[in-house]
């Protein structure tokens, strides 16, 4: 009989996050870890502040299989829209590093199947 294998309590996305924190980190980045619960769905995995180059919300996602959460799905467009962005980010190598600072890339790994999803302004008008 096979001993099955145990499972790390922890995902591929974790483990890029901590290494990832440590590089960034290492490059004067204040790094903030936000917690997700029943308060704060939806938000993004870290919230980043540099002195010169100023605040990045950041979400890890893994480089070989992602998804958004439905919170996700349902918040971003609206932070979008108010200027909010949120910038990607798949490692903690100079490629990723470097997207820091172009414009947030979000949309890169927004999947068409969530566009039959609810629009921003649909979802902006169920707040009005």
């Amino acid at each position: 009989m096979k001993t099955p294998k145990l499972r790390s309590k922890h995902g591929p996305e974790w483990k890029i996050q901590r290494k990832l924190i440590h590089y960034l980190r290492d490059r004067d980045w204040l790094v903030e870890v936000t917690q997700g619960n029943m308060f704060q769905t939806g938000f993004p995995d870290l919230f980043l502040a540099h002195s010169r180059f100023g605040i990045r919300w950041v979400d890890v996602k893994s480089p070989v299989r992602y998804t958004f959460t439905k919170s996700q799905k349902k918040k971003w467009p609206i932070w979008e829209k108010k200027g909010a962005g949120i910038w990607i980010l798949t490692g903690y190598d100079e490629e990723n590093y470097d997207r820091l600072f172009k414009p947030p890339n979000m949309r890169d790994y927004w999947k068409p199947a969530w566009d039959e999803e609810p629009t921003v302004d649909e979802l902006l008008k169920e707040l009005e």
